[in-house]
């Protein structure tokens, strides 16, 4: 060990004796200070417009030590990708000075053993590695001085990962600089060989036997949890590997120059260290034997504790999921073979972190719907099989992998599912859909998963029903009035079949209301509900049963005598809030603080958070909406969900003229104003020894297909009726690190000093003790 350590010595001196070291320092040193600072600066500089110019500026609310240090414009991302341009010159005359200068001979006839040599040169590399850190450490202690409560749990976890890939890196640069005499050789071979273990991940991925060799050997995002915030046994395993089997072929080959041996005996050995290496990191890679450590504050790499509890509900029994890939569906290029790796590191490998058995199948195939002809006009001439021969060759693939669509159809009915890429749990006898969705994250995520796991598990999922026969708003139908879009739309990520919610139909004069009803939903009937059908509502209602109810302007006799049974009416009129730029009859109602806690919706809890802290609110547009007259002396606890601003807005009686001069306001044709009015309420009562929660509603079009399904409003509704089991929310905590505490002018100073200072003294350091060196 001492030997090594004065190796390491004498090569360290040779390094900081040469020029090489120096250049790359500085030039280290610069990149980071340009990449820190020139992204500080801008920020501090808005911070200070805010903080003058809005007194409700609070902070960033986004995580400022993700963004200055590990964004794609951040300092670590940029230093990481130009990394492997230092790492050629840095190793280059490692071994090949040596060889080329005649000292190898000296080494070798010395009492120095070969592996001390190399461990002793290696060492010495590992320490000016160190030295690079250490550079890296300048500017996250800044960070942490400039950025308020900053996440130095990320920094120190993306700092590992910086460490383990430079060290990778040397000991490539180790290797190539022992294969020859010439240090550009090597310096050209370390980028190559840096180069193909950066991009060999992506290539012959379509093929089985070699898509996880290729992968497991890909530097190419090693780095990337890591640089998250997430340690993974799997990865820092895989860089020591890296380093071993090249620390190890550099010995392999510098013993192998001294010895008169076969060439197979040589391949063999550098086949053993491959070998070896390979068998490790196949093992270290299971998900049973794979560790995790989230850094983060606030966990923000982890599935959510809802999540986690429903996993461990799963128990030790093996979860199957299936996905089917249709050729000629929607998502295809993301389930095809070449990017399965990536498939299960972006969705699954949350979950195989608390549940390693879960093994995954894959099915390829080719069908569309059988009504749909729009494939057959733009392949005209050509039936299916032709088509989805086409279209195979197009992605290079062979055609012969899908299943066609009569074999398909013999297994599973996917018709259900429009024919696109879909996942399929299947657990103890039980199955889940789990679907993706044509939008910016495409797969789908906890809120989506979480409650498909639920189903596996024969949990109660609630139930909603939505009345018909009475012209009511449809939950099946694409027009822009109906309410199809936030209800059983399967490719809508945020629609209620996709977190966990049943939706169905019934009309009261053929049937009676389902016992396991969650919510009975009335929405906007357009001729009078039969006696039958009252009949059947009084009874729900007075069983304590849940209720939403929504109507619109010029039906509220159809729904008051139903209402009346609350305590409650819709008032005669429409609103009318004159604005600039909507017409008079699109109200724009904010939410209450009662509606800020109806669920743990993201927007919703945001809103809280602007109540606690500036008693500000949001606002919907309803457009055309009616208001709600009451007495809170009932048995029901009342409450204001939707209202307007005081003094803005009034009932106009009769006809509203929407596209025309503007509405004035008359009293002698029947209009009224009020200081504010309630456009939707919440309704609260103990009875039958449950709680009963009714939503009622003056306008029915905010929830249309048109009006996106009312969004996150609708969503609250329902999770507040289905007393907040579902969706199953994952909320994370609010970033601490959103502000900093550094003016604009400090950090110009720092700009100068970290830039131009800093790099210019160590410059004249480095001239100093080189010309010093030189006359020595």
């Amino acid at each position: 060990m001492k030997m090594i350590f004065k190796v390491a010595k004498t090569e360290l001196r040779n390094l900081f004796y040469s020029p090489v070291a120096w250049f790359l320092t500085i030039a280290f040193m610069v990149q980071c200070a340009f990449f820190y600072t020139y992204t500080l600066y801008p920020f501090t500089k808005w911070q200070e417009i805010f903080e003058k110019n809005n007194p409700k500026f609070k902070d960033f609310n986004v995580s400022l030590t993700s963004g200055i240090f590990l964004d794609p414009a951040g300092m670590f991302a940029n230093v990481l990708q130009n990394l492997y341009l230092f790492v050629p010159l840095l190793t280059m005359g490692l071994i090949s000075r040596e060889i080329n200068n005649g000292t190898i001979k000296l080494l070798y006839s010395s009492p120095v053993k070969l592996r001390e040599i190399v461990f002793g040169k290696y060492f010495a590399i590992m320490l000016y590695n160190l030295l690079l850190v250490g550079i890296v450490g300048i500017f996250i202690v800044t960070g942490i001085f400039n950025i308020r409560s900053a996440d130095y749990g990320m920094l120190l976890s993306a700092m590992l990962g910086f460490y383990l890939l430079m060290c990778s890196y040397t000991a490539i640069g180790l290797f190539m600089s022992s294969l020859t005499t010439y240090q550009i050789v090597s310096a050209i071979g370390s980028f190559l060989i840096v180069f193909i273990l950066g991009r060999i991940g992506s290539l012959w991925q379509k093929y089985d036997f070699v898509r996880d060799l290729t992968y497991f050997l890909s530097l190419s995002g090693r780095t990337g949890k890591m640089l998250q915030g997430l340690i993974t046994t799997k990865d820092v395993i895989y860089f020591v590997l890296i380093i071993y089997m090249f620390v190890s072929f550099t010995m392999i080959k510098l013993k192998g120059g001294r010895e008169s041996k076969p060439w197979f005996v040589k391949a063999a050995r550098y086949a053993a260290v491959m070998l070896l290496v390979l068998t490790i990191g196949y093992v270290s890679s299971r998900p049973a034997l794979t560790g995790y450590w989230d850094t983060t504050v606030g966990d923000i790499n982890t599935l959510h504790p809802n999540t986690q509890k429903i996993i461990k509900e799963l128990g030790k029994e093996p979860l199957e999921i299936t996905l089917y890939t249709n050729l000629l569906g929607n998502g295809a290029n993301r389930g095809f073979p070449e990017t399965r790796n990536d498939y299960l590191a972006a969705l699954w490998e949350r979950y195989q972190r608390f549940k390693p058995d879960i093994t995954f199948k894959y099915v390829y195939y080719y069908d569309t719907d059988d009504n749909d002809s729009s494939i057959y006009r733009s392949w005209p001439g050509k039936n299916l099989k032709e088509i989805a021969a086409q279209v195979a060759d197009g992605y290079d693939l062979n055609a012969s992998m899908f299943m066609p669509r009569e074999e398909i159809r013999k297994k599973i009915d996917l018709g259900p599912e429009n024919y696109r890429l879909v996942m399929q749990l299947k657990y103890k006898g039980e199955t889940a859909f789990v679907r993706t969705f044509d939008d910016n994250v495409f797969w789908p995520q906890e809120e989506q998963v979480a409650p498909a796991l639920k189903r596996l598990l024969k949990a109660d999922l609630p139930r909603n029903i939505f009345l018909t026969g009475n012209l009511e708003r449809s939950i099946t139908k694409r027009g822009e009035r109906e309410f199809r879009l936030h209800t059983i739309d399967k490719t809508n990520r945020n629609a209620l079949i996709n977190a966990g919610f049943e939706s169905d139909t019934l009309s009261l004069d053929n049937a009676d209301i389902p016992a396991n009803t969650t919510t009975l939903v009335l929405a906007d009937p357009k001729t009078a509900l039969s006696a039958t059908t009252m009949s059947k509502l009084k009874q729900y209602i007075d069983k304590g049963g849940n209720l939403f109810i929504v109507g619109e302007p010029g039906k509220q006799q159809l729904l008051n005598p139903l209402l009346a049974q609350l305590g409650v009416r819709l008032m005669d009129g429409t609103l009318v809030q004159l604005s600039r730029d909507e017409m008079p009859h699109m109200a724009t109602p904010f939410l209450t603080h009662t509606t800020a806690y109806l669920a743990d919706e993201p927007a919703l809890i945001l809103l809280r958070e602007a109540y606690k802290e500036h008693g500000d609110s949001m606002f919907i547009t309803t457009p055309g909406t009616t208001a709600f007259a009451y007495a809170d002396t009932g048995a029901f606890v009342i409450k204001p969900l939707l209202q307007t601003i005081e003094n803005r807005a009034w009932l106009k009686a009769g006809a509203l003229v929407t596209d025309s001069t503007p509405p004035v306001f008359n009293p002698a044709e029947g209009d009224s104003q009020a200081k504010a009015y309630a456009t939707f309420i919440s309704l609260e009562r103990k009875v039958n020894n449950k709680e009963q929660r009714i939503v009622l509603g003056g306008d029915a079009d905010v929830f249309s297909n048109l009006r996106q399904g009312g969004g996150f409003v609708s969503k609250g509704f329902y999770s507040w009726l289905d007393f907040n089991h579902y969706p199953i929310y994952t909320p994370r905590p609010r970033p601490l690190d959103s502000l900093f505490t550094v003016s604009s002018a400090t950090a110009a100073m720092l700009k100068i000093l970290y830039v131009w200072i800093l790099p210019g003294a160590v410059l004249l350091f480095a001239i100093i003790l080189l010309i010093r060196r030189k006359r020595k």
